[in-house]
């Protein structure tokens, strides 16, 4: 039965594990997505940035999302999955691919990079893919990535799109179109922090979970963090959202993946910290003080790794 797409709580961008020999490394994959869905995760999302999908060839990506999908299957758990790029013909080509899962809940989409169309440019995009996708959008606004800045207007009619079921949200930091946009929420649109810095003050604004991939490492934090604004536990929120956002700089303090890989390395939950060229592996110096804010944090055992 196919999962409603992602409208709240923390979904987990998995990392792709990689084996010495440089094969994807399924087993451990399996195991990590096991590991964030018993912790409280509400679904996964295969091929993000964070796997790396652009240097994986199309015999690997078809394997990673096999095995997500077997996983979210097991747990009734959310499976969204990246596709798409900067080319709406070839874009809506990889969607109409996602029909070989049924189970898939969503599309995470990036707007358009390098190309940097105008707004509108982005919206007749969305619409087209929106109009032909087998399953829900959910639109992946990264100006700092893609090149392209939206405004809280236009990210609203995107919302507003039959067939865009959410927004990863994720410019940067707190500003103005943050806060119009968490103010004046399209109906049936969710908005997903994409910033894991950001996380808490975009859950007290509006947000109604993440995908987030600090979210590796301390998950069931991450989880309780969003049922505490949800709750309005106020305090509670404020305390574990200033100590995840220590752990996130933490996370990015080199190119992502590097430092989350090579913290689940070191706590044995990966055979490798590898990561694939243009990425190199994190330094010793940025592995460390991401475990050391995890320790700090009270939280090294929230997966069952050992406190340090």
């Amino acid at each position: 039965m196919t999962q409603q797409p992602p409208r709240h709580g923390v979904h987990v961008p998995l990392v792709t594990p990689f084996a010495a020999d440089g094969a994807v490394a399924r087993d451990a994959l399996e195991e990590l997505a096991h590991a964030v869905l018993a912790a409280g995760a509400e679904g996964i999302v295969a091929l993000g940035t964070t796997a790396e999908a652009a240097t994986l060839d199309a015999d690997e990506r078809i394997a990673v999302v096999d095995v997500c999908a077997r996983v979210c299957a097991e747990h009734d758990a959310v499976l969204t999955i990246g596709a798409g790029g900067n080319d709406t013909r070839a874009t809506a080509a990889a969607l109409a691919d996602l029909a070989r899962w049924p189970t898939a809940a969503a599309a995470l989409v990036p707007v358009p990079y390098f190309t940097r169309p105008s707004p509108a440019g982005v919206i007749a995009h969305f619409t087209h893919l929106a109009d032909n996708s087998p399953v829900p959008l959910i639109v992946y606004h990264i100006p700092y990535r893609t090149g392209q800045s939206l405004d809280a207007a236009d990210l609203r009619a995107l919302g507003r799109l039959p067939g865009v079921a959410g927004v990863k949200f994720a410019p940067g930091g707190i500003d103005q179109d943050a806060v119009e946009l968490l103010g004046d929420l399209p109906p049936d649109c969710a908005i997903l922090a994409g910033d894991d810095l950001f996380l808490s003050p975009l859950l007290a604004l509006g947000a109604s979970g993440g995908i987030l991939a600090s979210a590796h490492l301390a998950t069931h934090r991450f989880v309780e963090l969003c049922a505490a604004w949800r709750d309005g536990d106020l305090a509670r929120a404020r305390d574990l959202g200033h100590a995840l956002a220590r752990l996130s700089a933490a996370a990015f303090g080199e190119p992502n993946p590097t430092v989350i890989k090579g913290v689940l390395h070191a706590q044995g939950r990966i055979p490798t910290a590898d990561v694939r060229l243009p990425l190199l592996p994190a330094g010793h110096a940025s592995v460390e003080r991401a475990l050391k804010r995890l320790a700090d944090s009270g939280d090294a055992a929230d997966l069952g790794e050992p406190a340090a």
